[in-house]
């Protein structure tokens, strides 16, 4: 069974007091005690926000680890990640991620590991890395259409209700057919897929939404149930 879970937002980064969605991340893997890899490539490795990934995930029921490309911690980097249950893909720069994935075969990796059953998830960055296309603010000034790995079919928009620009580029985008349509995600809101189909969507937050956005004479958005993970 092959297990992705793509973030619009949320998190240990972004909700460091709401455990419900790496919570839920934890379960997907079966496991007792879970091995986690973070992958912060998108942040350029950044420090901090490793300290923040350890800061939550070592009060949890699992054993947490992080992979750098620039202080690798082995040079068998593809037996260091099959031998994890889980990889969580961080946010950030996501075209500098492909590049960097790329030059090292982690793309190669990472779809070795998916197949093999290791739960992929991701946030951000980390969502829209999967999908055939994203839209990213990876080149600094606004929004721009991006191919990517196409693990997932379809385009991914993340943060879709949390950044201004997000909904109505996603929208402009899919019309004017600079990417297909495809699923955008509120901040607090996960796309759980099992295989390449949708099994579920899951919030943090009451009113964070998954939604099917696609072109059928007119752009037209269609909202997914979603189930809220707090009581």
């Amino acid at each position: 069974m092959k297990q992705l879970i793509t973030m619009g937002g949320g998190g240990f980064s972004m909700e460091p007091e709401n455990p419900l969605l790496d919570r839920y991340i934890l379960k997907q893997s079966g496991k007792a005690n879970p091995k986690i890899c973070f992958i912060p490539t998108a942040s350029g490795d950044s420090d901090t926000y490793i300290s923040r990934f350890y800061d939550f995930f070592e009060k949890e029921d699992c054993q947490p680890s992080h992979l750098s490309l620039f202080k690798p911690p082995t040079r068998d980097i593809e037996g260091f990640l099959l031998d994890k249950d889980i990889l969580y893909v961080g946010g950030g720069n996501t075209k500098n991620l492909l590049v960097l994935w790329k030059e090292w075969g982690l793309d190669k990796m990472l779809k070795k590991a998916w197949e093999q059953g290791t739960v992929l998830a991701g946030i951000s960055a980390g969502s829209i890395c999967w999908f055939e296309e994203g839209v990213t603010d990876s080149y600094g000034d606004g929004l721009e259409p991006l191919k990517c790995l196409g693990f997932l079919e379809g385009s991914n928009c993340p943060h879709y209700d949390g950044e201004a620009e997000r909904r109505p580029s996603y929208h402009r985008f899919i019309e004017s057919g600079e990417v297909q349509s495809g699923i955008a995600a509120d901040d607090g809101a996960a796309v759980h897929y099992i295989d390449r189909d949708i099994y579920k969507v899951v919030s943090s937050r009451p009113d964070a939404k998954a939604y099917k956005v696609y072109f059928k004479e007119k752009v037209h958005e269609e909202e997914l149930e979603t189930t809220f993970l707090g009581t």
